[in-house]
Protein backbone atom coordinates (compact mmCIF):
# COMPACT_ATOMS: atom_id res chain seq x y z
CA UNK A 1 0.00 0.00 0.00
CA UNK A 2 1.45 3.50 -0.89
CA UNK A 3 2.04 5.78 2.02
CA UNK A 4 0.51 9.44 0.99
CA UNK A 5 2.77 12.04 0.35
CA UNK A 6 3.56 14.36 3.35
CA UNK A 7 2.47 18.28 2.52
CA UNK A 8 5.63 20.48 1.65
CA UNK A 9 5.88 22.33 4.89
CA UNK A 10 7.28 25.97 4.88
CA UNK A 11 8.60 28.93 7.71
CA UNK A 12 7.07 31.90 7.23
CA UNK A 13 8.54 34.86 9.50
CA UNK A 14 6.47 38.34 9.77
CA UNK A 15 8.42 40.89 11.17
CA UNK A 16 7.96 44.68 11.79
CA UNK A 17 8.25 46.11 8.17
CA UNK A 18 5.13 47.52 6.25
CA UNK A 19 3.83 45.26 3.99
CA UNK A 20 2.02 42.58 6.37
CA UNK A 21 -0.39 42.27 3.74
CA UNK A 22 1.91 39.72 2.00
CA UNK A 23 2.45 37.74 4.89
CA UNK A 24 -1.03 37.50 5.66
CA UNK A 25 -2.23 36.26 2.33
CA UNK A 26 0.96 34.01 2.27
CA UNK A 27 -0.28 31.87 4.72
CA UNK A 28 -3.96 31.95 3.25
CA UNK A 29 -3.02 30.93 0.02
CA UNK A 30 -0.22 28.40 1.01
CA UNK A 31 -3.23 27.11 3.49
CA UNK A 32 -5.44 26.69 0.05
CA UNK A 33 -2.54 24.71 -1.10
CA UNK A 34 -2.42 22.23 1.71
CA UNK A 35 1.31 23.56 2.67
CA UNK A 36 1.86 22.99 6.27
CA UNK A 37 3.11 26.04 7.56
CA UNK A 38 5.26 27.33 10.50
CA UNK A 39 4.88 30.68 11.60
CA UNK A 40 7.10 33.16 13.57
CA UNK A 41 6.14 36.45 14.39
CA UNK A 42 7.84 39.35 16.00
CA UNK A 43 6.55 41.92 18.60
CA UNK A 44 6.75 44.24 16.21
CA UNK A 45 5.20 42.10 13.32
CA UNK A 46 2.28 41.64 15.48
CA UNK A 47 1.76 45.35 15.91
CA UNK A 48 2.11 45.89 12.07
CA UNK A 49 -0.45 43.18 11.05
CA UNK A 50 -3.12 44.48 14.08
CA UNK A 51 -2.29 48.43 12.20
CA UNK A 52 -1.75 47.31 8.17
CA UNK A 53 -4.46 44.16 8.58
CA UNK A 54 -6.72 44.94 12.05
CA UNK A 55 -5.56 41.36 12.71
CA UNK A 56 -5.13 40.24 16.52
CA UNK A 57 -2.04 37.83 17.39
CA UNK A 58 -4.69 34.71 17.44
CA UNK A 59 -6.23 35.67 14.14
CA UNK A 60 -3.07 35.64 12.93
CA UNK A 61 -1.49 32.34 14.08
CA UNK A 62 -5.24 30.79 13.32
CA UNK A 63 -3.57 30.99 9.45
CA UNK A 64 -1.00 29.05 10.07
CA UNK A 65 -0.75 25.12 10.35
CA UNK A 66 1.80 25.82 13.53
CA UNK A 67 2.48 28.92 15.11
CA UNK A 68 5.94 29.15 17.02
CA UNK A 69 6.69 31.91 19.89
CA UNK A 70 10.06 34.25 18.68
CA UNK A 71 11.30 32.84 21.87
CA UNK A 72 11.13 29.38 21.34
CA UNK A 73 14.50 28.33 20.67
CA UNK A 74 13.78 24.38 21.61
CA UNK A 75 11.07 24.50 18.59
CA UNK A 76 10.94 22.04 15.58
CA UNK A 77 12.23 24.69 13.28
CA UNK A 78 15.14 25.56 14.99
CA UNK A 79 17.10 22.34 13.90
CA UNK A 80 17.90 21.03 9.98
CA UNK A 81 16.64 17.39 11.53
CA UNK A 82 12.96 19.01 10.45
CA UNK A 83 12.64 18.62 6.58
CA UNK A 84 11.22 22.28 4.73
CA UNK A 85 10.53 23.08 1.32
CA UNK A 86 11.36 26.74 1.79
CA UNK A 87 11.73 29.79 4.37
CA UNK A 88 9.84 33.20 3.57
CA UNK A 89 10.25 36.17 5.60
CA UNK A 90 7.32 38.45 4.45
CA UNK A 91 7.85 41.34 5.20
CA UNK A 92 11.32 41.44 6.61
CA UNK A 93 12.61 44.31 7.81
CA UNK A 94 16.20 45.72 8.08
CA UNK A 95 17.22 44.34 11.24
CA UNK A 96 16.26 41.12 10.27
CA UNK A 97 18.02 41.18 6.82
CA UNK A 98 21.07 42.18 8.97
CA UNK A 99 20.95 39.54 11.48
CA UNK A 100 20.50 37.03 8.99
CA UNK A 101 23.27 38.72 7.22
CA UNK A 102 26.00 38.13 10.14
CA UNK A 103 24.41 34.71 11.52
CA UNK A 104 22.81 36.25 14.61
CA UNK A 105 20.53 33.10 15.85
CA UNK A 106 19.29 35.19 18.93
CA UNK A 107 15.60 34.05 18.48
CA UNK A 108 13.64 31.72 16.78
CA UNK A 109 13.04 33.60 13.72
CA UNK A 110 16.79 34.27 12.59
CA UNK A 111 17.53 30.68 14.06
CA UNK A 112 15.27 29.07 11.29
CA UNK A 113 16.75 31.38 8.93
CA UNK A 114 20.19 30.43 9.64
CA UNK A 115 18.94 26.72 9.28
CA UNK A 116 17.85 26.93 6.34
CA UNK A 117 20.70 28.33 4.95
CA UNK A 118 23.00 26.17 6.36
CA UNK A 119 21.01 23.32 4.95
CA UNK A 120 21.24 24.49 1.45
CA UNK A 121 17.26 25.47 1.16
CA UNK A 122 15.64 28.09 -0.48
CA UNK A 123 15.65 31.05 1.79
CA UNK A 124 13.22 34.22 0.40
CA UNK A 125 13.62 37.81 2.22
CA UNK A 126 10.68 40.36 0.84
CA UNK A 127 12.79 43.04 2.14
CA UNK A 128 10.97 46.38 2.88
CA UNK A 129 12.93 49.85 2.81
CA UNK A 130 13.12 52.67 0.50
CA UNK A 131 15.76 53.92 -0.12
CA UNK A 132 18.20 51.70 0.99
CA UNK A 133 21.85 52.71 2.50
CA UNK A 134 25.37 50.97 1.68
CA UNK A 135 25.00 48.81 4.94
CA UNK A 136 21.32 47.38 3.95
CA UNK A 137 23.22 46.48 -0.03
CA UNK A 138 25.97 44.66 1.78
CA UNK A 139 23.66 43.07 3.67
CA UNK A 140 21.71 42.14 0.79
CA UNK A 141 24.84 41.01 -0.98
CA UNK A 142 25.59 38.92 1.63
CA UNK A 143 22.73 36.66 2.44
CA UNK A 144 22.63 36.64 -1.83
CA UNK A 145 26.60 35.11 -1.35
CA UNK A 146 25.40 32.58 1.18
CA UNK A 147 22.68 31.55 -1.10
CA UNK A 148 19.73 33.52 0.32
CA UNK A 149 17.28 35.18 -2.48
CA UNK A 150 16.22 38.49 -1.83
CA UNK A 151 12.62 39.44 -3.32
CA UNK A 152 11.41 43.11 -2.50
CA UNK A 153 7.73 42.71 -3.28
CA UNK A 154 7.81 45.53 -6.15
CA UNK A 155 4.76 44.42 -8.22
CA UNK A 156 4.42 43.82 -11.73
CA UNK A 157 1.59 45.92 -13.75
CA UNK A 158 1.40 43.74 -17.05
CA UNK A 159 -1.38 42.13 -15.67
CA UNK A 160 -3.22 45.33 -15.84
CA UNK A 161 -4.26 44.71 -11.78
CA UNK A 162 -7.23 46.97 -10.78
CA UNK A 163 -6.75 46.75 -6.70
CA UNK A 164 -4.13 46.64 -4.23
CA UNK A 165 -5.18 43.09 -3.46
CA UNK A 166 -4.28 41.62 -7.33
CA UNK A 167 -0.69 43.42 -6.75
CA UNK A 168 -0.41 41.27 -3.38
CA UNK A 169 -1.47 37.96 -4.99
CA UNK A 170 0.44 38.47 -7.70
CA UNK A 171 3.68 38.65 -5.93
CA UNK A 172 2.63 36.13 -2.85
CA UNK A 173 1.79 33.55 -5.79
CA UNK A 174 5.18 34.22 -7.57
CA UNK A 175 6.87 33.83 -3.98
CA UNK A 176 5.60 30.81 -3.16
CA UNK A 177 6.61 29.28 -6.89
CA UNK A 178 9.94 30.17 -6.12
CA UNK A 179 9.64 28.50 -2.72
CA UNK A 180 9.40 25.07 -4.36
CA UNK A 181 5.39 24.69 -4.14
CA UNK A 182 4.36 23.12 -7.53
CA UNK A 183 0.84 24.28 -7.31
CA UNK A 184 1.19 28.16 -6.88
CA UNK A 185 0.13 30.03 -10.27
CA UNK A 186 1.45 33.16 -11.12
CA UNK A 187 0.60 35.03 -13.95
CA UNK A 188 3.40 34.36 -16.87
CA UNK A 189 4.46 36.84 -19.56
CA UNK A 190 3.17 35.25 -22.92
CA UNK A 191 4.25 38.12 -25.02
CA UNK A 192 2.39 41.27 -26.53
CA UNK A 193 -0.89 40.66 -27.59
CA UNK A 194 -1.24 36.84 -25.76
CA UNK A 195 -3.46 36.35 -22.75
CA UNK A 196 -2.48 34.70 -19.65
CA UNK A 197 -4.98 33.08 -16.64
CA UNK A 198 -5.54 35.09 -13.52
CA UNK A 199 -4.16 34.41 -10.90
CA UNK A 200 -6.54 32.77 -8.03
CA UNK A 201 -8.77 35.11 -6.10
CA UNK A 202 -9.43 35.55 -2.67
CA UNK A 203 -12.69 33.90 -1.55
Amino acid sequence: MTTPAAPPRLVVGITGASGAAYGVRLLERARDLGVETHLVVTPSGVLNVHHECGLDRRALESLAAVAHAPGEIGACIASGSFDTAAMVIAPCTMKTLAAVAHGFGDNLLTRAADVTLKERRRLILMVRETPFNLAHLRNMTAVTEMGGIIFPPLPAFYHRPQTVAELVDETVERVLQLAGIATARPQAWAGLGQTTPASPSRT
